[in-house]
């Protein structure tokens, strides 16, 4: 649900793939939409409510050689929340979820990340939504990196996270399984 969201950038981050390139700065390509910050959530127990963030940004600092020593930062534009619905957008983007017009962005920012290498990991950081931060923590895998055609190198990570919606002060009631939102991420870097 956030949307620059540090998951995204978490994502990024994560994990390491031992002989590639070494410590590298990147920036999400959000510009050519190869990356995105989904959420989904049970629908009062009966369906699966999607959406998405169309706009965030962020950086991040991977090393595959020392990949314990990865950072990131996300901010996401939480105006931005996508669910293909109007009157429900409206309805996530006011007080009884979001507050979006009080607080306008959701950030993340990595504090840790661990290793497990085989190309996952956990990535660790504190989340700001609703001007209230908690720490999250975000399973990743690592998809991929190389050279791309226009002569720069990328790399790519996926991710995901459970947010409970209370611990950001977020308790419209939808019944008891919808308390909580899972975070998937799809983070993909150019290098700068």
């Amino acid at each position: 649900m956030l949307r620059k969201s540090a998951i995204a950038a978490v994502l990024a981050l994560a994990v390491s793939v031992p002989g590639l390139a070494s410590a590298a700065d990147y920036v999400i390509d959000t510009k050519g939409a190869h990356a995105f910050i989904q959420f989904r959530i049970q629908h009062l127990g009966y369906s699966w409510l999607y959406g998405r963030f169309n706009d965030f940004e962020g950086e991040f600092s991977y090393d595959p050689e020392k990949p314990d020593d990865s950072k990131i930062e996300v901010s996401i534009d939480m105006a931005s929340l996508d669910s293909n619905h109007a009157e429900r957008d409206k309805h996530l983007r006011g007080k009884d979820f979001f507050e979006v017009s009080k607080y306008p962005t959701a950030r993340f920012v990595s504090k840790s990340y661990k290793d497990h290498g085989d190309g996952t990991g956990v990535l660790t950081g504190d989340l700001t939504l609703k001007d209230v931060t908690r720490e999250v923590s975000i399973d990743v895998v690592h998809v991929g990196e190389g050279e791309d055609p226009w002569g720069g190198y990328r790399t790519g990570f996926q991710g995901s996270a459970m947010l409970t919606l209370k611990d950001f002060n977020i308790d419209y009631e939808l019944g008891p399984k919808s308390r909580e939102a899972e975070l998937i991420l799809s983070i993909e870097g150019v290098r700068k």
